[in-house]
């Protein structure tokens, strides 16, 4: 079994235009003061990082490690999570997403696409420049729009739509491949992979050894599906881990669908850890029980407490739930060596 590394932060949530959160240096300084190990840098934010440049120079990446380094931090994973929304993005949220994306490329579905093939093909390459060997990202959202099934879908729709996907992620998959890095995917509602769908996904991908998962219980929470089972089912291809709280309380007016609640409202919100419904501690066993060989990394997003707060108090709480695993059995004290004559004559045989 192996002790999961942590904590670790994902920074993304609290990048900003004021020191120290506006340079990498500066939020590296900050999450070592809160007691963090490692930190999820956003590949998106400028301010922090240039993805170009990281899979262009090796010198660049030494550069970033140094930062971190210093800080006495190591790097857990780079994220592509806006520009893997826009390898495969349905149109009916083309405005949405402008934001996803340079603003030259606003309206441009297609040259969207494209450019979130060349950030995928760039993070492959930074990831293997750092020395990682896990990525963050989202898979996008062909088939989000049709959901539910009404209006009746025509045959062949959602077997359309994940033929297309795999289509478009396996050149990508590929790269991480060469790169040595395992692509993990956070299965997430607006995405095509947020549960069953991932299996569906990885048959049309050919069992892509680089497609791999990025587990979130909170938004299994909120989809109400058993995130513990989910462990039991699909640990060989977790390789990434966002440490996020959620709870659901559905009451005569909302359920999983959130009735077009604000956050606040739904019946399905996230919360600071320690403030939801998550079984962390059975979440932390079965990670050591299955081998987990990556980081814990906070991901705070909570409509209620502050962000430092929820950032402190992270620190401590993913801190406290990783198991320093054993490396004997509990009952060594009362056993000894094989003996097979001894065996066969207990079993009188």
């Amino acid at each position: 079994m192996k002790t999961i590394k942590g904590p670790g932060i994902f920074l993304a949530q609290f990048a900003g235009d004021q020191p120290p959160y506006s340079t990498l240096e500066g939020m590296a300084g900050w999450a070592a003061g809160l007691g963090y190990a490692g930190i999820q840098i956003p590949t998106w934010d400028r301010r922090l990082f240039d993805l170009q440049r990281a899979a262009e120079s090796k010198t660049y990446c030494e550069e970033v490690l140094g930062i971190a380094s210093r800080a006495g931090l190591r790097i857990t994973e780079l994220s592509t999570h806006l520009q893997g929304h826009l390898v495969a993005a349905h149109t009916a949220y083309n405005a949405q997403l402008d934001g996803f994306a340079p603003p030259e490329l606003a309206g441009n579905v297609k040259a969207k696409a494209e450019w979130a093939v060349q950030q995928l093909l760039w993070a492959a390459k930074a990831s293997r420049n750092l020395g990682l060997t896990a990525h963050a990202t989202f898979s996008g959202t062909l088939a989000w729009p049709f959901f539910y099934p009404f209006p009746q879908r025509p045959a062949g729709l959602i077997d359309e739509a994940f033929k297309e996907l795999a289509r478009r992620w396996l050149p990508i998959l590929d790269a991480f491949d060469e790169a040595g890095v395992d692509a993990c995917f956070e299965l997430h509602p607006g995405e095509d992979l947020h549960g069953a769908t991932f299996e569906r996904f990885l048959t049309e991908a050919g069992d892509h050894r680089r497609a791999n998962i990025l587990y979130d219980p909170s938004h299994m929470v909120l989809q109400q599906l058993d995130y513990l089972a989910f462990l039991d089912l699909y640990h060989e291809r977790v390789r990434a881990f966002h440490v996020k709280d959620a709870e659901f309380r559905p009451s005569g007016r909302a359920g999983v669908y959130g009735g077009y609640l604000d956050w606040i409202d739904r019946p399905g919100r996230f919360r600071s850890l320690g403030d939801g419904q998550v079984d962390f501690t059975q979440i932390f066993s079965k990670m050591a029980q299955y081998d987990y060989p990556g980081w814990a990394v906070v991901e705070w997003e909570c409509c209620i407490k502050h962000p430092e707060t929820g950032a402190a108090e992270g620190a401590v709480f993913v801190r406290d739930h990783i198991i320093r695993v054993t490396d004997r059995a509990f009952d060594d004290f009362a056993g000894g060596g094989a003996d097979t004559a001894l065996n066969r004559k207990i079993l009188v045989i």
